[in-house]
Protein backbone atom coordinates (compact mmCIF):
# COMPACT_ATOMS: atom_id res chain seq x y z
CA UNK A 1 0.00 0.00 0.00
CA UNK A 2 1.24 3.16 -1.32
CA UNK A 3 2.77 6.27 1.56
CA UNK A 4 -0.02 8.77 1.25
CA UNK A 5 1.29 12.16 1.91
CA UNK A 6 -0.65 15.33 4.39
CA UNK A 7 -1.79 18.00 2.73
CA UNK A 8 -3.41 19.71 5.60
CA UNK A 9 -1.91 23.04 6.48
CA UNK A 10 -2.21 25.10 9.53
CA UNK A 11 -2.09 28.20 6.94
CA UNK A 12 -4.58 30.04 4.85
CA UNK A 13 -4.18 32.93 2.94
CA UNK A 14 -7.54 35.01 2.88
CA UNK A 15 -6.27 37.53 0.47
CA UNK A 16 -7.13 41.18 0.22
CA UNK A 17 -4.74 44.55 0.06
CA UNK A 18 -3.86 47.04 2.68
CA UNK A 19 -2.18 50.35 1.88
CA UNK A 20 -0.66 53.61 4.24
CA UNK A 21 0.12 56.62 3.36
CA UNK A 22 2.33 59.12 5.57
CA UNK A 23 1.89 62.98 5.30
CA UNK A 24 3.62 65.84 6.88
CA UNK A 25 0.55 66.20 9.84
CA UNK A 26 -1.51 62.74 8.77
CA UNK A 27 -1.87 59.34 8.35
CA UNK A 28 -4.26 57.37 5.60
CA UNK A 29 -4.35 53.77 6.11
CA UNK A 30 -6.93 51.65 3.97
CA UNK A 31 -7.81 47.43 3.02
CA UNK A 32 -10.53 46.30 1.13
CA UNK A 33 -13.20 44.18 2.84
CA UNK A 34 -13.60 41.13 0.97
CA UNK A 35 -12.52 37.78 2.67
CA UNK A 36 -12.08 34.91 0.60
CA UNK A 37 -10.24 31.24 0.08
CA UNK A 38 -9.81 29.76 -3.02
CA UNK A 39 -12.11 30.88 -5.28
CA UNK A 40 -14.85 31.45 -2.63
CA UNK A 41 -15.99 34.50 -0.93
CA UNK A 42 -16.50 33.92 2.53
CA UNK A 43 -17.68 37.44 3.03
CA UNK A 44 -17.90 40.83 1.21
CA UNK A 45 -17.43 42.81 4.31
CA UNK A 46 -14.94 42.05 6.50
CA UNK A 47 -12.65 44.81 7.88
CA UNK A 48 -9.18 44.58 7.67
CA UNK A 49 -8.09 47.39 9.97
CA UNK A 50 -7.95 47.21 13.77
CA UNK A 51 -7.23 50.38 15.88
CA UNK A 52 -4.38 49.30 18.45
CA UNK A 53 -4.04 52.78 20.15
CA UNK A 54 -5.16 56.71 20.16
CA UNK A 55 -2.48 57.00 17.51
CA UNK A 56 -1.79 53.65 15.99
CA UNK A 57 -4.06 51.81 13.51
CA UNK A 58 -2.97 48.30 11.77
CA UNK A 59 -4.02 47.01 8.24
CA UNK A 60 -3.25 43.15 7.92
CA UNK A 61 -3.76 40.46 5.06
CA UNK A 62 -3.21 36.68 4.84
CA UNK A 63 -4.46 34.60 7.29
CA UNK A 64 -7.34 36.05 8.82
CA UNK A 65 -6.99 33.44 12.15
CA UNK A 66 -3.93 34.33 12.84
CA UNK A 67 -4.58 37.86 12.17
CA UNK A 68 -7.29 38.30 15.15
CA UNK A 69 -4.65 35.61 17.42
CA UNK A 70 -1.90 38.80 16.78
CA UNK A 71 -4.36 41.37 17.17
CA UNK A 72 -5.40 40.02 20.57
CA UNK A 73 -2.31 39.75 21.75
CA UNK A 74 -1.28 43.21 21.33
CA UNK A 75 -4.36 44.54 22.61
CA UNK A 76 -3.64 42.53 26.18
CA UNK A 77 0.20 43.91 25.68
CA UNK A 78 -1.05 47.35 25.23
CA UNK A 79 -3.69 47.49 28.27
CA UNK A 80 -0.33 46.11 30.58
CA UNK A 81 1.50 49.42 29.39
CA UNK A 82 -0.94 51.32 29.85
CA UNK A 83 -1.59 50.34 33.50
CA UNK A 84 2.14 50.64 34.06
CA UNK A 85 3.18 53.74 32.08
CA UNK A 86 -0.81 55.42 32.52
CA UNK A 87 -0.58 56.60 28.86
CA UNK A 88 -1.52 55.07 25.60
CA UNK A 89 1.88 53.12 23.30
CA UNK A 90 2.99 55.76 20.76
CA UNK A 91 3.00 54.86 16.97
CA UNK A 92 6.80 54.26 17.28
CA UNK A 93 6.49 52.07 20.61
CA UNK A 94 3.71 50.35 18.73
CA UNK A 95 5.68 49.84 15.93
CA UNK A 96 8.49 48.31 18.14
CA UNK A 97 5.91 45.64 19.95
CA UNK A 98 4.53 44.30 16.56
CA UNK A 99 7.97 43.78 15.83
CA UNK A 100 9.33 41.80 18.65
CA UNK A 101 5.55 40.23 19.00
CA UNK A 102 6.21 38.82 15.33
CA UNK A 103 9.72 37.65 16.12
CA UNK A 104 8.72 35.53 19.23
CA UNK A 105 6.44 33.68 16.85
CA UNK A 106 9.57 33.16 14.26
CA UNK A 107 9.76 28.99 14.16
CA UNK A 108 5.76 29.21 13.79
CA UNK A 109 4.68 32.29 12.62
CA UNK A 110 1.38 34.55 12.26
CA UNK A 111 0.53 34.16 8.59
CA UNK A 112 0.07 37.92 9.04
CA UNK A 113 1.50 40.86 6.36
CA UNK A 114 0.83 44.19 8.37
CA UNK A 115 1.41 47.82 7.75
CA UNK A 116 0.90 50.00 10.91
CA UNK A 117 0.41 53.72 10.21
CA UNK A 118 -0.32 56.33 12.84
CA UNK A 119 1.06 59.55 13.88
CA UNK A 120 4.56 60.04 16.11
CA UNK A 121 5.30 61.80 18.80
CA UNK A 122 5.76 65.13 16.74
CA UNK A 123 2.54 64.67 15.31
CA UNK A 124 4.09 63.49 12.24
CA UNK A 125 2.52 60.55 9.82
CA UNK A 126 4.31 57.31 10.15
CA UNK A 127 3.98 54.19 8.59
CA UNK A 128 5.96 51.08 9.17
CA UNK A 129 5.99 48.23 7.21
CA UNK A 130 6.30 44.44 8.33
CA UNK A 131 7.26 40.60 6.71
CA UNK A 132 5.66 37.87 8.45
CA UNK A 133 8.80 37.40 11.17
CA UNK A 134 9.01 41.21 12.18
CA UNK A 135 11.23 42.66 9.98
CA UNK A 136 10.25 46.24 9.87
CA UNK A 137 10.98 49.72 8.18
CA UNK A 138 10.09 52.94 8.16
CA UNK A 139 8.81 54.04 5.14
CA UNK A 140 6.38 57.04 3.33
CA UNK A 141 3.91 54.67 2.31
CA UNK A 142 3.80 50.97 1.28
CA UNK A 143 1.05 48.29 0.56
CA UNK A 144 0.92 44.73 1.52
CA UNK A 145 -1.69 41.58 0.50
CA UNK A 146 -2.35 39.82 -2.38
CA UNK A 147 -2.65 43.21 -4.64
CA UNK A 148 0.33 44.83 -3.55
CA UNK A 149 2.38 43.69 -6.36
CA UNK A 150 -0.40 45.93 -8.26
CA UNK A 151 -0.37 48.69 -6.07
CA UNK A 152 3.14 49.20 -5.13
CA UNK A 153 5.06 49.98 -8.82
CA UNK A 154 1.67 52.66 -8.82
CA UNK A 155 3.07 54.39 -5.57
CA UNK A 156 6.71 54.46 -6.19
CA UNK A 157 5.83 56.26 -9.48
CA UNK A 158 3.20 58.50 -7.62
CA UNK A 159 5.39 59.07 -4.78
CA UNK A 160 9.05 58.14 -4.97
CA UNK A 161 10.38 58.18 -1.79
CA UNK A 162 14.44 59.19 -1.08
CA UNK A 163 16.43 56.40 -0.94
CA UNK A 164 17.15 55.40 2.54
CA UNK A 165 20.52 54.92 1.80
CA UNK A 166 21.06 58.75 1.41
CA UNK A 167 23.05 60.93 3.94
CA UNK A 168 22.00 62.73 5.62
CA UNK A 169 18.71 60.77 6.09
CA UNK A 170 15.16 62.36 4.28
CA UNK A 171 12.13 62.41 5.33
CA UNK A 172 9.86 59.70 4.05
CA UNK A 173 6.47 61.57 4.69
CA UNK A 174 4.84 61.84 1.22
CA UNK A 175 4.27 65.48 -0.18
CA UNK A 176 0.65 65.04 -0.63
CA UNK A 177 -2.04 67.06 1.06
CA UNK A 178 -4.45 64.61 2.62
CA UNK A 179 -7.50 64.87 0.26
CA UNK A 180 -4.47 64.05 -2.54
CA UNK A 181 -3.78 61.07 -0.23
CA UNK A 182 -6.95 59.87 0.09
CA UNK A 183 -7.51 60.09 -3.68
CA UNK A 184 -4.43 58.23 -4.48
CA UNK A 185 -5.76 55.92 -2.65
CA UNK A 186 -9.06 55.74 -3.89
CA UNK A 187 -7.44 55.05 -7.51
CA UNK A 188 -5.12 52.25 -6.86
CA UNK A 189 -8.00 50.36 -5.41
CA UNK A 190 -10.00 50.92 -8.31
CA UNK A 191 -6.91 49.91 -10.35
CA UNK A 192 -6.05 46.46 -8.26
CA UNK A 193 -9.17 45.55 -7.96
CA UNK A 194 -9.37 44.99 -11.76
CA UNK A 195 -6.93 42.66 -12.01
CA UNK A 196 -6.62 40.73 -8.41
CA UNK A 197 -9.64 38.41 -8.26
CA UNK A 198 -8.62 38.76 -3.85
CA UNK A 199 -9.30 42.23 -3.75
CA UNK A 200 -12.79 43.86 -4.41
CA UNK A 201 -16.46 44.81 -2.90
CA UNK A 202 -15.75 47.48 -0.83
CA UNK A 203 -13.08 50.02 0.45
CA UNK A 204 -12.12 51.13 4.07
CA UNK A 205 -10.48 54.08 4.42
CA UNK A 206 -9.37 55.49 8.03
CA UNK A 207 -7.31 58.35 8.49
CA UNK A 208 -5.64 60.00 11.81
CA UNK A 209 -4.76 63.49 12.15
CA UNK A 210 -5.01 65.89 15.06
CA UNK A 211 -8.34 66.27 15.26
CA UNK A 212 -8.87 62.20 15.44
CA UNK A 213 -9.97 59.15 13.65
CA UNK A 214 -11.86 59.30 10.53
CA UNK A 215 -13.37 56.84 8.95
CA UNK A 216 -14.91 56.04 4.95
CA UNK A 217 -15.94 53.66 2.63
CA UNK A 218 -15.93 53.52 -1.15
CA UNK A 219 -17.60 50.65 -3.43
CA UNK A 220 -15.26 48.96 -5.33
CA UNK A 221 -16.30 45.55 -7.53
CA UNK A 222 -18.15 42.66 -6.48
CA UNK A 223 -17.27 40.29 -9.12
Amino acid sequence: MTKQNANWSPYDNNGGSCVAIAGSDYCVIAADTRLSTGYNILTRDYSKISQLADKSVMASSGFQADVKALQKQLSARHLIYQHQHNKQMSCPAMAQLLSNTLYYKRFFPYYAFNVLGGLDNEGKGCVFTYDAVGSYERVGYSSQGSGSTLIMPFLDNQLKSPSPLLLPAQDAVTPLSEAEAIALVKTVFASATERDIYTGDKLEIVTLNASGVHREYMDLRKD
